[in-house]
């Protein structure tokens, strides 16, 4: 589950920083292929982003978190970079708790 999550994490961050390079050679330097690129780009980020929402809410509502916090997760992937420091900062957390349930189940065996 936190693997799927990062995947997806990693792919629509790449996915938006491409496209936000695309708009800049679309609209400020005017480069010929920036309109095809940015146009395969912005779907594949829109259809991904899609799927990242699935996984990144499934992860949240599995790790109860608060809606607020839950909300932070699922805009990530729209702010360019965002989605990297998210995830890393989620994965770290979600690491530390696995690690903790699983201490106690060890010592049980």
């Amino acid at each position: 589950m936190l693997t799927r999550y990062r995947v997806l994490a990693y792919v629509t961050g790449v996915l938006l920083v491409l496209l936000t390079l695309g708009m800049i050679a679309k609209y400020v330097l005017h480069l010929d292929g920036a309109v095809d690129f940015t146009r395969v780009v912005s779907i594949a980020h829109g259809w991904l982003y899609v799927i990242y929402l699935v996984f990144a809410f499934d992860l949240g509502s599995k790790a109860k978190w608060p809606v607020g916090k839950q909300l932070w997760v699922l805009l990530a992937g729209t702010v360019p970079t965002a989605a990297f420091f998210v995830e890393r900062r989620i994965t770290r957390e979600l690491e530390g708790k696995f690690a903790q349930n699983e201490a106690p189940a060890a010592a049980k065996a």
